[in-house]
């Protein structure tokens, strides 16, 4: 028959081919409709789904028409983020081409409402999260050590180098973020997925740079949290010995590190949304009472400002505002933690300018107020009159200390159950036990280097230098270097610098700066005060800087008021 009429036939099978492509199609938008619609699910699916014949005929391949992959990777997302009908896929499609990542977790936070008690004060990834998480964790301790750094480098040098080293390390926090979205998107390109694991820096550099790169990031980056981690245990014991001085500090140390220990429940950066909003509510209150109470107490007798004195004192000081405003090596887990982390972009800019409005006017008025005497007084507490406004200020740094001590170890929680290969296990009880041995190291360290200021600048130069400055600033030109890798960036330059030769001029002079003053300088003095610490109070030392005292449980004297 179809001899005799070949042109009938070719009608006949191109309406039947016309048919079954759009039953096809129409069962398909049926099946994903029902599907998204039975679990609650409200996001948009794409608007068309042009199926070719040769689609139908292998059972709904891949091969759509330009933009189909994209289409198809974005509605699998939609299905199987936790909402049914995964067929197996289960998020591995998760952000896949234009779809945000971690969409499981918004999603999540859709599904219930967008407002659970649990979600307010536990589940948090949203843009603020991230600002309150970056302005709590760049300044702790450091801010009652900064009017010390003051009198070491003098008024003016204190504030420029705020200034300085404040957009410096906004700038380095934004080289981490882009190479942190370059890495996540190639991977995710690759079918890469990354359900249950947390993307961390020294990662970034392996896929991007390679395993030489990774071993650096992963030394420097874990030996400077440990440290970090340190510094705020000995923040702990030099600020309560402030209210109850009839324990040394070292013991306090021992009772703290204890405290601490429970950091190891808090399972990610998603939940510590109450802490970081807690925290720098109590790091604001701090600020502020160390300016007010600093201006209230006026100058004391024969006040002198004479620094800089010494080339010593100067650097020692510098980098420990270095140290200030390079607490950006968290920054890759909070992202992770955020449901859009490609808006983080500009938020430790933002998160620096609110950290500028506590750290600038207490350092000044404290050092306006005192003088040199602060060289001697690393902790401003100390010269300031016991009063119930002291006390709180003591108590609410302390309980944002801790915070603190988990912000730095939560980073080396997660390398160790990696390293262990708990990592993906959901029992909070068995990653909790096996995060413990991290802890054990930092109790110890705090022990033996009691040096409350100094060791912040001894850090300072000869790990955050490397951690958050050099390495990220290489990191990015490296990464960029070919024509092809600029063309096929993930994020292009910010509008403020929209050329790659400026980044790579801005980059080759953050490496070039940090290597020379921070690291060089910086070391050289920060190494020689940490020695003479060493040679004055000795390792181990019982009471770091302790007035003596009259009689056992005798409170400080109090500055004379003016």
């Amino acid at each position: 028959m179809c001899d005799r009429t070949d042109g009938l036939c070719s009608l006949v099978s191109a309406a039947a081919a016309a048919v079954r492509t759009f039953a096809f199609e129409k069962s398909t938008r049926l099946s994903i409709d029902s599907t998204v619609n039975s679990a609650g699910a409200c996001r948009s699916l794409p608007a068309a789904l042009p199926f070719t014949e040769a689609d139908g005929k292998a059972g709904g391949g891949r091969n759509m028409v330009p933009g189909g992959d994209q289409a198809e990777e974005a509605i699998v997302a939609d299905v199987t983020n936790g909402r049914g009908g995964g067929a197996g896929k289960d998020d591995e499609s998760r952000g896949a081409m234009g779809v945000e990542w971690d969409g499981g977790e918004d999603a999540a936070e859709q599904q219930h409402g967008g407002f659970s008690m649990k979600n307010l004060l536990w589940h948090g990834g949203s843009v603020w999260d991230a600002w309150f998480s970056c302005a709590s964790n760049q300044v702790a301790q450091v801010l009652l050590t900064l009017p010390y750094s003051f009198s070491q480098l003098g008024m003016l040098s204190g504030v420029l180098l705020q200034i300085f080293y404040g957009l410096m390390g906004s700038w380095t926090a934004y080289l981490i973020s882009v190479l942190y979205v370059e890495y996540r998107t190639r991977k995710e390109k690759e079918g890469v997925s990354f359900k249950n694991h947390v993307i961390q820096w020294f990662e970034v550099l392996d896929g991007l740079l390679g395993p030489y790169w990774k071993a650096a990031g992963l030394a420097f980056n874990c030996t400077f949290l440990l440290f970090g981690s340190v510094i705020q245990l000995i923040a702990c014991a030099s600020n309560i010995y402030y209210i109850n001085d009839r324990l040394d500090k070292r013991t306090w140390t021992y009772i703290f590190g204890a405290c601490c220990t429970t950091t190891v429940f808090i399972p990610s950066f998603h939940n510590y949304r109450i802490w970081s909003f807690l925290g720098l509510g109590m790091t604001t209150y701090t600020a502020w009472y160390l300016t007010i109470a600093a201006a209230v107490h006026g100058q004391v007798d024969g006040v002198e400002h004479s620094g800089p004195k010494k080339l010593v004192l100067y650097f020692t000081g510098a980098t420990n505002i270095l140290y200030t405003f390079g607490g950006h090596a968290v920054t890759v887990e909070i992202m992770h933690a955020m449901w859009k982390p490609q808006k983080f972009k500009y938020i430790y800019l933002v998160a620096t300018l609110y950290v500028f409005t506590l750290t600038l006017p207490s350092a000044a008025a404290m050092y306006w107020a005192f003088g040199d005497a602060l060289l001697t007084h690393s902790n401003a507490f100390s010269l300031l009159p016991r009063t119930g406004w002291r006390d709180a200020a003591v108590i609410l740094m302390l309980i944002h200390q801790f915070i603190t001590f988990g912000f730095a170890c939560t980073p080396l929680y997660f390398v160790w159950e990696k390293v262990i290969g708990l990592h993906d296990c959901r029992s909070l009880c068995k990653r909790a036990a096996a995060r413990l041995p991290i802890v054990v190291p930092i109790w110890f360290l705090a022990i033996i280097f009691p040096f409350f200021g100094p060791i912040n600048s001894a850090v300072g130069a000869l790990l955050v230098s490397f951690t958050v400055y050099i390495i990220p600033a290489l990191a990015h030109i490296l990464t960029y270097r070919s024509a092809s890798a600029r063309l096929n960036a993930a994020e292009k330059p910010p509008g403020f610098l929209p050329s790659w030769s400026g980044m790579f001029v801005v980059n080759v002079f953050v490496v070039a700066w940090v290597l020379v003053v921070g690291f060089g300088l910086g070391g050289w003095a920060s190494v020689t005060n940490f020695i003479k610490q060493i040679d004055t109070f000795g390792l181990f030392a019982k009471c770091y800087q302790c007035p003596p005292k009259a009689h056992a449980g005798a409170p400080l004297p109090a500055p004379a008021h003016h």
